[in-house]
C-alpha cells in the first residue's frame, strides 16, 4: 500500500460529523471521484501541483488528513476547509433563534459543517449535468463523463478517478456526450465553462465567481449557487430555480405546502448570511413538503 506523501492532524470541534459534512462533495455512494469508505472520506482532484487524493480519517477524536500524489501537500494544506472546519458559524445561533424549527435543527445538527474545496470546475461539471433533469439522469451523465476521460487517482483506494481536465472537456465535441444522455444545450454549456475554467478558478470570492459564472450562456443563478456553496463554502448561497427547495422552505418555515422562489427568499430573509445553511439543515433533517398527485422525481429539476 502506498504511503501518503503528506499528513496533517486536524482537531475538529466536539460533535463534529465527518460523513454528514463531506457528503455534499459526493454525487452518490458510488461517485467515481469521491466516496466514504470504512468511515474515511476519499476525494480525488487536480491541483496546481498535479493530481492528488485526500483521505480524511477520524482517529480518537482527531481527523487525520493524508495526501497522495504530486498535489498531496496542496490538498493536505486545505484539508481543514475540505472537511468544513473553516466553516464560520458566527452569528448563526442568534439568527436561528428567531424560528423554533431552525433553532432546533441548528442544535441537533451542530456537528454538520459546510466544506469549501476552493475549486469551481469539478463542481460545475456536476451542476451542469443536473440542469433540468432527474438525479438519476444527472448522475449517469456525470459518471459516464468521468469514465470517458478515465484517469486513475493516486493513492491506495481503487478504483478512484480524477475529474477530467477542463481543457480536455473544452476540446471535446458536443456529440461525444450524447451517449451519456446529455443533449447539445448542456454539452455546449459544459464546454463553454471548461474553456474559461482558468479564469473562473482565479475568482477570489462568491460575488466575483457568481458574476463571472452567470455571464456564461447556460449558467443561471441555480447553477452558480450550487457551485459557490461548495467551492467557497458560502453559507448564504440559495439555489433559486430549484424544483423542490421553495416548497420545502415554505412548508418548514410557514406551514405552506407550496412556494415559489419569491416566497422562499422572503421566508429566508431573516437568516441572511446563512440562508443556504438553513436550506442545508432542512435537507439534513429530511424535511419535505407534502406531495400531491404523481410523485415528483428526486433531485432538483433546476432551471439553470
Amino acid at each position: 500500500m502506498p504511503l501518503p506523501a503528506a499528513t496533517r492532524t486536524l482537531r475538529p470541534p466536539a460533535g463534529y460529523r465527518l460523513a454528514a459534512s463531506v457528503r455534499a462533495l459526493t454525487f452518490s455512494p458510488h461517485d467515481p471521484c469521491a466516496r466514504i469508505a470504512a468511515g474515511s472520506f476519499w476525494w480525488a482532484t487536480r491541483t496546481p501541483a498535479g493530481p492528488a487524493t485526500l483521505a480524511l480519517r477520524p482517529t480518537a477524536g482527531d481527523l487525520i488528513a493524508e495526501g497522495y500524489g504530486p498535489g498531496a501537500e496542496w490538498v493536505v494544506e486545505r484539508a481543514d476547509a475540505v472537511a468544513g472546519l473553516r466553516d464560520d458559524l458566527t452569528g448563526f445561533a442568534e439568527l436561528a433563534a428567531a424560528h423554533p424549527l431552525v433553532a432546533r435543527l441548528a442544535h441537533e445538527h451542530r456537528g454538520l459543517r459546510m466544506p469549501a474545496t476552493g475549486q469551481l470546475f469539478p463542481r460545475l461539471l456536476r451542476a451542469v449535468f443536473e440542469q433540468k433533469v432527474t438525479g438519476k439522469e444527472a448522475y449517469r451523465a456525470y459518471a459516464a463523463t468521468i469514465r470517458h476521460f478515465r484517469t486513475p487517482a493516486p493513492g491506495p483506494l481503487q478504483p478512484l478517478l480524477l475529474p477530467p481536465e477542463a481543457a480536455a472537456v473544452a476540446a471535446t465535441p458536443y456529440w461525444v456526450f450524447h451517449p451519456f444522455g446529455v443533449e447539445q444545450r448542456r454539452a455546449d454549456t459544459l464546454r463553454r465553462v471548461a474553456a474559461v475554467a482558468d479564469r473562473l478558478e482565479r475568482c477570489v470570492d462568491t460575488v466575483e465567481a457568481t458574476r463571472r459564472l452567470t455571464a456564461v450562456p447556460g449558467i443561471g443563478p441555480w447553477t452558480a449557487a450550487e457551485v459557490v456553496r461548495i467551492a467557497y463554502g458560502d453559507p448564504d448561497a440559495v439555489s433559486v430555480g430549484d424544483y423542490h427547495v421553495p416548497n420545502t422552505v415554505a412548508w418548514a418555515l410557514a406551514g405552506e405546502p407550496r412556494g415559489d422562489d419569491a416566497r422562499m427568499l422572503a421566508l429566508l430573509e431573516p437568516f441572511r448570511g446563512h440562508r443556504g445553511r438553513v436550506c442545508l439543515l432542512l435537507a439534513a433533517a429530511g424535511i419535505q413538503a407534502p406531495k400531491y398527485g404523481p410523485r415528483a422525481p428526486i433531485r432538483s429539476f433546476a432551471r439553470y
